[in-house]
């Protein structure tokens, strides 16, 4: 697919990998419009990217994604690409009787109830366009489990599987369906990890992450898995008790104040 002259919506634009994905995307000559929930990183992230549209928004709220679909095709009538980048990743420990049910699911809410329902809305208006495409960002996560994250690497999981269906349901229109899966990237996303929680993972920069994502996309490979998670998915296939096995290892320390 060309990555030039189109009109694209990231979500979760103002840091990580959707920052450097808009900065990348605009300056191939694309418009591009950016989402997040916090409006003061998306006016430092205008600050910094002076052609870039911003939109405050909060993807694990239907409210909200019905609004920003009514201004998105408004403003933004020939949008024909749509990044669903927004995520958030926590260490929980299962044995915490303390964290409420609503809070246990906020990821379930953000990363595959609001990847979900961003594509059910947005698919008229990228389905009226000659060429589109919808990108779900996933993870290396969803092909092997990390146990100090259950429930994100259960949405990434999800989002995987989604994807798959989306695209066969999608092959008689015009819109492209895309997976990425990045390893760990050197973002926001990691801060509430230390580094002993994935020893012996390589972690990619969120620039080689985006170049490697923007080819994969120029190329229309469909399922882009970039360093370890190619080699994530290779083992869960071999052997999906090693796989577990080694992402294990930080676990113990989690549970071992547990009696």
């Amino acid at each position: 697919m060309k990555l030039q002259n189109n009109t694209i919506l990231v979500t979760g634009g103002a840091s990580g990998i959707g920052f450097e994905l808009a900065t990348r995307l605009l300056e191939m000559g694309n418009q591009v419009i950016i989402t997040g929930r916090n409006q003061n990183r998306l006016d430092e992230a205008k600050k910094k990217l002076k052609r870039v549209h911003t939109i405050q928004h909060d993807v694990s709220n239907a409210e909200s994604i019905t609004s920003l679909y009514i201004t998105v095709k408004e403003q933004f009538p020939t949008l024909n690409i749509l990044i669903n980048n927004a995520g958030i990743m926590r260490k929980i420990n299962l044995h915490d009787a303390t964290r409420s049910l609503e809070d246990l699911s906020l990821e379930i809410e953000t990363n595959l109830t609001g990847t979900v329902r961003m594509n059910q809305q947005f698919l008229p208006l990228l389905k009226s366009q000659k060429n589109a495409a919808i990108v779900n960002v996933s993870s290396g996560l969803a092909f092997v489990p990390f146990p100090i994250s259950p429930i994100y690497g259960a949405t990434k999981a999800g989002v995987h599987s989604y994807t798959r269906s989306l695209r066969v349901q999608l092959k008689n229109t015009s819109v492209n369906v895309f997976e990425l899966a990045p390893p760990p990237v050197n973002t926001p996303l990691l801060n509430n990890f230390e580094a002993s929680d994935a020893k012996g993972v390589p972690v990619m920069s969120v620039a080689d992450l985006a170049k490697i994502a923007i080819k994969g996309i120029e190329r229309d490979r469909f399922e882009i898995r970039p360093g370890a998670s190619n080699l994530l998915k290779i083992i869960n296939r071999l052997s999906p008790a090693l796989g577990l096995k080694m992402m294990s290892g930080s676990v113990n320390r989690m549970i071992a104040p547990i009696k």
